[in-house]
């Protein structure tokens, strides 16, 4: 089975064509790197509007059947950040820990990263992810993540992940 992945931007200037969204390339450009299976992307640029984040989310995982979901954008206190609201509104389980790992992470690299509000949730059989919008970041936060997504995708009875693992290695637990 080839996994569906959705790469969802949040941003009000990438949307209106102001700037190119170097963020949602950052998070192909890296999955292509990690993974060795077939995958397709579920690509969409969007502005910060909660309603608008909670419909892409809710049509990745329910009609497009993305098994991962992947936001960028929208994750700090800025009063039209509304990510992390929206994919809490939209999960049924809230997985907290990536947002934590993530945040750990980050800290390394600047004292900002504690303003961060990342947070990933499961919808449906869809594990949803919040990254932050600097591209630099996307990729330092996916390296210490990553390694947790494909069992997660097996335990939600996904598709099996494989990657290439001279760049990334995925944990799942001996048999």
């Amino acid at each position: 089975m080839k996994a569906k992945i959705g790469i969802l931007t949040v941003s009000d200037r990438a949307s209106a064509g102001i700037y190119e969204d170097l963020s949602g390339k950052a998070i192909i450009e890296t999955l292509g790197a990690y993974l060795s299976c077939e995958w397709e992307s579920v690509y969409e640029v969007i502005p910060d509007e909660q309603v608008l984040i909670e419909e892409a989310l809710k049509d990745m995982a329910d009609e497009q059947k993305c098994s991962l979901i992947v936001t960028t954008g929208g994750t700090g206190p800025a009063l039209r950040d509304v990510t992390p609201e929206a994919t809490e509104a939209v999960c049924e389980k809230m997985m907290p820990g990536f947002g934590e790992l993530m945040r750990q992470v980050s800290l390394k690299y600047v004292p900002t990263a504690i303003l961060s509000r990342q947070t990933a949730g499961i919808r449906g059989k869809s594990l949803i992810i919040n990254l932050p919008g600097k591209p630099k970041s996307i990729r330092e936060c996916l390296d210490a993540a990553f390694p947790a997504v494909p069992y997660c995708i097996d335990l939600l009875e996904g598709p099996f992940l494989t990657c290439h693992e001279e760049v990334i290695k995925p944990f799942r637990p001996k048999a």
